[in-house]
């Protein structure tokens, strides 16, 4: 089935969902990557302060995803939905209007708060939605994600050209349209009853073996999938060399979501054809893994290459086919693993979990990120064995456990919300440890 195909057969309320994607990535990245500039030149802050300013807003979003996914639980994903993207056009009206740093400090964490709030609630009510083509949505999600992740620096780009603040008031206004047009056409859904507070809720979801074995097996994702914002961006520009360095990214980035955008729906729909998700997951997270040495396996034979732009695209070549491993590798993954999520969920706390996975992962992709800069530096350059191989023992470790997981059936299999009393049964056969 095609892409379009595929988009047609899901319900109206998971394609209005599917679009919001699209047009909110439009809005976020043409603005966000320039955000650092503005920041510097504009409003002469120091290099320092900016890194505090955007570090506020990854805190603030990475920090309270469980936040988001316990309100879209408790309070219906569409309300949760249509108030982060509202809050979202509020912030950047804030970087449009303000010029002082507490100004810009209120937006960050406002944006951030945002991403927040709607980023569980979505996948929750695409998860609940879709029901068994839950997969294939997630697939089309990461389509429209990538499009719009491209589409959004071009259009940036041509709307800096007349300053930042024109800029970030499309970017206000863009979010502003979708709180609206969520408020018109998506369809309210039943809350699901809880018992007990927010404190049983989360009590659910932290005691709940077979997810955190999951989560942990899973973690290095988000982590290896971060990478092309740094490794492979410091391998492309080293091996472009001087002058080329910044063509040589965005050929990467180019080629990158080319890669997904044409192939996530074909591979899902492949690997879809087989009930049990693990070894596509594993797959997809070996691929990921393996990825990483392909840059520096070939570095010395492509080093030799000349300074002219034959010379560049022989150099830069390898990092790119890299990344396209990458965009393969994630294709695999990434729909199944949101799928898992919805099935180990159920009804009842499909937010909480987002959130739950989602925090986690953001962590150790904070962790994992920064022990890859601090090995990168000791290593003396971005080409070199030891960060590669670490982010292929990240992949390779993580498909292994996510192989062992699948056969010791800790993995929600085909329409099966998992349950708790299945730890039990698990570990009682197994023996606790290797649930863990």
């Amino acid at each position: 089935m095609s892409g379009l195909a595929t988009f047609r057969a899901m319900p109206g309320a998971v394609r209005l969902l599917l679009v919001n994607h699209l047009v909110g990535h439009i809005g976020f990245y043409l603005l966000v990557p320039f955000l650092a500039d503005y920041l510097l030149d504009d409003l002469a802050l120091s290099a320092a302060v900016v890194g505090v300013v955007l570090g506020v807003r990854n805190l603030s979003q990475q920090g309270l995803f469980l936040v988001g996914g316990s309100a879209a639980d408790r309070l219906g994903a569409r309300g949760v939905i249509m108030t982060g993207l509202a809050i979202r056009a509020l912030g950047f009206a804030l970087f449009a209007v303000g010029g002082s740093l507490p100004v810009v400090l209120a937006a960050s964490v406002l944006t951030g708060f945002a991403g927040a709030l709607f980023n569980p609630a979505v996948r929750a009510f695409i998860a609940r939605d879709s029901g068994a083509r839950s997969a294939q949505a997630f697939a089309l999600f990461n389509v429209f994600g990538n499009a719009g992740s491209a589409i959004g620096p071009v259009l940036g780009t041509v709307l800096i050209a007349a300053g930042f603040r024109l800029s970030a008031l499309v970017a206000a206004s863009i979010f502003a349209v979708l709180a609206v047009v969520q408020w018109l056409l998506l369809p309210a859904r039943p809350v699901p009853r809880h018992d007990g507070g927010v404190g049983a809720d989360f009590a659910t979801v932290f005691t709940d073996r077979r997810f955190w074995a999951f989560t942990l097996a899973l973690m290095p994702m988000f982590a290896l999938q971060s990478q092309i914002y740094f490794v492979f961006t410091l391998q492309a520009q080293d091996s472009a060399g001087p002058g080329h360095g910044p063509a040589a990214v965005a050929a990467l980035f180019v080629v990158e979501t080319i890669a997904v955008v044409a192939l996530q729906v074909r591979v899902t729909t492949v690997l879809g054809r087989r009930p049990h998700r693990g070894p596509a997951m594993a797959l997809g997270m070996a691929v990921m893994g393996l990825s990483f040495l392909v840059p520096p396996a070939v570095a010395g034979l492509v080093a030799a290459a000349g300074d002219g732009v034959a010379g560049t695209v022989i150099r830069v070549a390898p990092v790119v086919v890299a990344a396209v491993l990458l965009a393969l590798g994630v294709t695999a993954v990434q729909p199944f693993v949101n799928e898992a999520i919805g099935r180990f969920a159920g009804n009842r706390l499909t937010g909480t979990y987002f959130g739950a996975f989602y925090l986690a992962s953001g962590v150790f992709t904070v962790v994992g990120t920064s022990v890859t800069g601090a090995v990168l530096d000791r290593s003396g350059g971005s080409l070199t064995w030891p960060p590669a191989v670490l982010c292929a023992a990240a992949g390779l470790l993580s498909a292994l456990a996510v192989l062992r997981l699948h056969r010791r059936r800790v993995l929600p299999g085909p329409g099966e919300p998992t349950a708790e009393p299945a730890v039990d049964d698990i570990a009682a056969k197994d023996g606790a440890a290797d649930v863990r």
